[in-house]
């Protein structure tokens, strides 16, 4: 048999150039396709496959050491009081971490002490950080850090959540700082900044970070979105929060969500249900007489609001106001009137 010449066999043995081109097309495609797939997952918050966001059916954790909980068995109350106090114990609801009761050096262990109970009850953790500089512009619930302290809280903070591996985490971050904002007298882009800081040691695997997103009878959700935006982590939180510590009907809140979302490219939102019983909005804002008790958490949701939850929780005072004591201190005859149809 004849030989094929020399030439003829060197071509057969390299690809052909048009098919080198497709293979470097077609490897170039796919980096790119990673590369973007791994930027939609850090800038939607997901930094673990498989990791799901807040929805309809989320149930957060029952904190053993909510005050609630500490009132019902203090042993101090009876009656009424005491069917309220057991009654708002017995609630999912959002755990408020304040330098004041969860200070520096301790607040590490209480997020992981959380995580301990969301396991135990196979539900979602979910904190309110709270303790920003300047916290509440120096009205009921003012106090807060330093912006050195305020630093070292949170990342004591953000190193316990990124230390949780099993657990659904979500955090709201200083409800009211950013809607309140305009009328404080502190520094406006320090306070931007604190936020923009805390969000970035907070952020983290399977962590939702919701910024303030006031509420339905608050700031326009234009002058609300510009808010959000100044203070540049868009690209790292899942969205907002509206309606936290307030009594604005269901309705009117997701109608403000879609407006707020709208403006700020689909962000997402929770709204707090906690104490909007009575379904009618009202400009008293610290311990509004007639406020009932809502709807428990993750009863509501669309393509907008991931769920309802009880972020602000009840029976704790707004302040010294109609007829409550300081912020956050167990009021028991609010308790009562609280729950008076829920019991």
């Amino acid at each position: 048999m004849t030989s094929a010449p020399a030439s003829a066999r060197r071509r057969r043995r390299g690809m052909p150039r048009w098919l080198l081109l497709t293979l470097i097309a077609t490897a170039l495609v796919l980096v790119l396709v990673i590369i973007g797939a791994i930027g939609w997952l850090v800038t939607t918050g997901i930094q673990a496959l498989g990791a799901q966001a807040p929805a309809v059916g989320t149930r957060i954790v029952t904190p053993e050491e909510s005050k609630a909980a500490k009132a019902a068995t203090s042993g101090e109350l009876a009656g009424e009081q005491q069917a309220a106090a057991e009654y708002l114990a017995a609630q999912p609801t959002a755990y408020w971490l304040t330098p004041e009761i969860d200070p520096v050096g301790e607040v590490g262990a209480r997020v992981l002490n959380l995580a301990v109970e969301a396991r135990a009850q196979d539900a979602s953790l979910a904190v309110v950080v709270y303790g920003l500089p300047e916290r509440d512009c120096g009205s009921e619930s003012a106090g807060g850090l330093d912006d050195a302290a305020y630093a070292t809280w949170t990342t004591e903070i953000g190193e316990a959540l990124s230390s949780i591996k099993d657990v659904q985490k979500i955090v709201i971050l200083e409800p009211d700082s950013l809607a309140q904002a305009p009328d404080c007298d502190a520094n406006i882009d320090a306070r931007m900044t604190a936020l923009h800081d805390a969000t970035l040691r907070l952020t983290g695997t399977d962590t939702w970070v919701y910024l303030d997103g006031g509420h339905s009878n608050w700031r326009p959700a234009t002058e609300m979105a510009q808010l959000i935006e100044r203070v540049g982590v868009t690209d790292r939180i899942r969205g907002f929060a509206t309606n936290v510590s307030n009594y604005n009907p269901t309705a009117s809140e997701f109608t403000y969500a879609h407006e707020l979302s709208q403006q700020l490219g689909g962000a997402h939102a929770l709204i707090d249900t906690s104490r909007n019983g009575a379904g009618v909005s009202t400009s008293e804002w610290c311990n509004s007489p007639g406020a009932r008790v809502g709807d428990a958490g993750g009863m509501y949701g669309d393509d907008v609001v991931d769920t309802n939850l009880w972020i602000k929780p009840p029976g704790e005072s707004d302040g010294a106001c109609n007829g409550g004591p300081r912020a956050g201190q167990w009021w028991p005859e609010g308790s009562v009137e609280l729950t008076r149809d829920a019991r």
